[in-house]
């Protein structure tokens, strides 16, 4: 067999092991990745620098390396005028929020690709994100942008740097500004307000919020579904049950393997973009959790048992952690691995099998996605039956075969493309996700994947230099973030809840107190993303937009409020109260972008401690600790101690067997009641609820 060609061009980003940088390795662009070496040349040329961001299952980011960056004739010009830098945005979050920060303070808006143009001194002055090699639909022509701006800088450039020092100033005053003048919202009717404006922008026909396109928005999810348990509130209940129903069935969910696409073109849930990514199949399945405990349909107990199995199967990596992403594209056409048409249906399930799968997916001769069919739930077993004369148990061993069938023929298709790295932050989302399957669902499997997962993260990420954010290639690389720690806390807080193995509690304190030292801003309140050891760029950020994945800030507030709730250590509630009143303005004026930040605040005030008191593998154990989790998904902490065992944990202090049988201990807020033993007595005192 013959060597395969060799590659026409190589250049610096073949010595990474970012997979998003590793696919421009071979760019006829003269790229360097993010580091010193690019910004002294930049200096000593004085050559203006493009600062390129993207991510490896971002469709635009692969188009525009089709469209130019591939391009022999684009290529030279960008190396002729410009120092060409590329950076994956998941590996660099700091780089990636000042200059998308930067290029919305320019045109109001941004995304990936993202292309920004910097002084030598990183400073931006101009950016945009996908450009096409010729004008179209009012976007200027790529290399038209890049004769323009190497102009301006040759040209005018007191202008460009005077424009550049503004745009970083007004990143910077945001991040470090004071807001102690600004009152306090009271935390429940913060609550109330921020539930009451998400309900305002409802879709009622089809579920969700906004417009087209739509995305799963899991933290406004989060705080209707507390709203809903707390107020027992009927309309923020049918909102997020009704959201979580119509998404699961859609498009937007996988009707074969399981897990959720990124978002959905359209207002229902149809067509998705259709790269999954990491985060949301982490975030997700607790909402589904969460539902099931609501209201006991097993629909929602289903999706997230399935979305979790996904990611056991599909995410996992050999050593245990959990890859970030899966492309949108295979064979270089948009869902082709996903997707079917009629007659392949009927060839593989056969005419009779075929025609019941065929009307509950929709699967029709036209297709709804390009001539081809995506598989969503267009009628209800019933309807199916009664169409097709069959008994619904009938139908549903149908479904059941066919879903086997086409996952088995699917699997010898080519797959899209895996992001293999390992994201610290996302695998702590993915951490507390299994770990709280693994409690509610009673699945030991989803509990061994979380300590699998945490278990390598803090073996091989984690050193006396603090934690590391990127496994890639082999090696562990970049320093972490704000987001890393908080959510490799979080997750490790639920571990600990779901197995009662202190260890878990123990890792996520140090992490905690690394966080308190090394990002929190000691003049203004709040958290950096970048800690004093990282890398100093042109301005230091301060996350507070809870979007696709919760701001480092919301995440470390809500690791403040669990810990408290764990220790009674005062320290941690006023560090939140802090952080809140850093960010009080928001919290006033628009606190939907903040709505894990608001529960978190919350939690301090209105929230349940559960201790359970006896042998982890006795009976009687299990039956208390299966009550607290079969309950309503109320602000709750689950302590778990062995009798007589000693422990490092200060809520479990001094807390026995009563009567040489396995106890609970139940305190909502701030007052405790007696001690329990059977699973009555528990249930009784976790639905007095907590006091408002």
């Amino acid at each position: 067999m013959a060597d395969e060609e060799a590659p026409a061009h190589t250049n610096r980003l073949a010595q990474e092991t970012s997979p998003y940088l590793l696919q421009h390795a071979h760019n006829p662009v003269d790229w360097y990745a993010w580091g010193p070496e690019a910004w002294e040349r930049a200096k000593r040329e004085n050559k203006p620098v493009l600062v390129s961001i993207g991510y490896a299952a971002c469709h635009w980011c692969h188009v525009m390396e089709r469209e130019s960056f591939e391009k022999e004739e684009v290529a030279a010009v960008q190396n002729e005028l410009f120092v060409n830098i590329k950076v994956d945005r998941e590996e660099r979050p700091d780089v990636d929020e000042i200059y998308m920060e930067a290029v919305q303070l320019i045109h109001g808006q941004g995304g990936w690709p993202l292309n920004v143009f910097c002084t030598p001194e990183g400073l931006p002055f101009y950016g945009g994100t996908y450009f096409p090699p010729q004008g179209r639909q009012g976007m200027p022509a790529w290399p038209d942008i890049l004769q323009g701006v190497a102009r301006a800088f040759r040209e005018q450039s007191e202008n460009v740097i005077k424009q550049g020092q503004e745009i970083v100033g007004r990143i910077q005053s945001r991040a470090v500004s004071s807001e102690a003048d600004v009152a306090l919202p009271d935390a429940t009717q913060n609550r109330q307000l921020t539930a009451q404006s998400i309900m305002q922008n409802y879709e009622a026909r089809h579920g969700g919020y906004g417009r087209a396109p739509k995305f799963p928005q899991p933290f406004f999810l989060a705080l209707l579904m507390q709203h809903a348990v707390v107020e027992d509130d009927e309309r923020s209940r049918e909102q997020v049950l009704y959201t979580l129903r119509q998404m699961a069935q859609g498009g937007l969910y996988d009707q074969l393997g399981g897990g959720f696409h990124r978002y959905s073109v359209d207002a229902e849930w149809l067509v998705p973009h259709f790269e999954k990514m990491l985060y949301d199949n982490a975030l997700l399945p607790p909402l589904y959790l969460d539902a099931a405990r609501l209201t006991g349909d097993p629909f929602f107990r289903r999706i997230a048992e399935e979305t979790l199995d996904y990611l056991v199967r599909e995410m996992r990596t050999a050593e245990g952690a959990f890859h970030a992403s899966t492309d949108a594209d295979s064979e270089g056409v948009e869902g082709k691995f996903f997707v079917w048409s009629l007659a392949e249906v009927n060839e593989l399930l056969g005419a009779d099998d075929a025609a019941v799968f065929a009307r509950y997916y929709d699967v029709t001769t036209g297709g709804n996605f390009e001539g081809e069919n995506i598989l969503h739930v267009a009628a209800t077993v019933d309807e199916v039956a009664t169409a097709t004369e069959r008994s619904v148990e009938e139908v549903e061993a149908i479904l059941e075969r066919g879903r086997r069938v086409l996952l088995e023929q699917r699997a010898t298709r080519v797959p899209p493309a895996t992001d293999t790295k390992v994201i610290v932050a996302w695998n702590g989302m993915a951490i507390d996700a299994l770990a709280r399957g693994a409690a509610v669902l009673d699945a030991p499997r989803f509990l061994a994947a979380a300590e699998g997962a945490a278990s390598f993260i803090l073996e091989t990420l984690r050193g006396e230099d603090g934690l590391l954010r990127i496994y890639a290639g082999g090696r562990a690389s970049v320093r972490a973030f704000l987001d890393d720690y908080a959510s490799l806390a979080d997750g490790l807080l639920s571990l600990y809840e779901a197995s009662g193995d202190e260890r878990w509690f123990v890792e996520a304190r140090s992490l905690t107190e690394e966080l308190l030292s090394q990002y929190w801003d000691d003049e203004a309140g709040g958290f950096f993303t970048t800690g004093a050891a990282n890398e100093a760029l042109v301005a230091r950020n301060k996350p507070v937009y809870d979007g696709a994945t919760p701001s480092g800030n919301s995440m470390a507030a809500r690791v403040l409020a669990r810990l408290y709730a764990l220790t009674s250590e005062g320290e941690l509630a006023d560090r939140l109260e802090a952080l809140a009143a850093a960010h009080s303005s928001l919290l006033n004026q628009t606190p939907t972008t903040m709505p894990l930040l608001v529960l978190s605040r919350e939690w301090v005030e209105r929230h349940q401690t559960v201790a359970v008191v006896g042998a982890r593998e006795s009976e009687e154990t299990r039956r208390l600790l299966r009550t607290v989790w079969d309950g309503a998904p109320r602000n709750t902490v689950v302590l778990q101690r062995e009798a007589g065992a000693p422990t490092v944990v200060p809520q479990l202090e001094g807390k026995e067997q009563v009567g040489g049988v396995p106890t609970a201990y139940v305190c909502h807020g701030f007052a405790c009641s007696a001690p329990v033993t059977t699973p009555d007595e528990l249930a009784a005192l976790l639905d007095e609820g907590v006091p408002g």
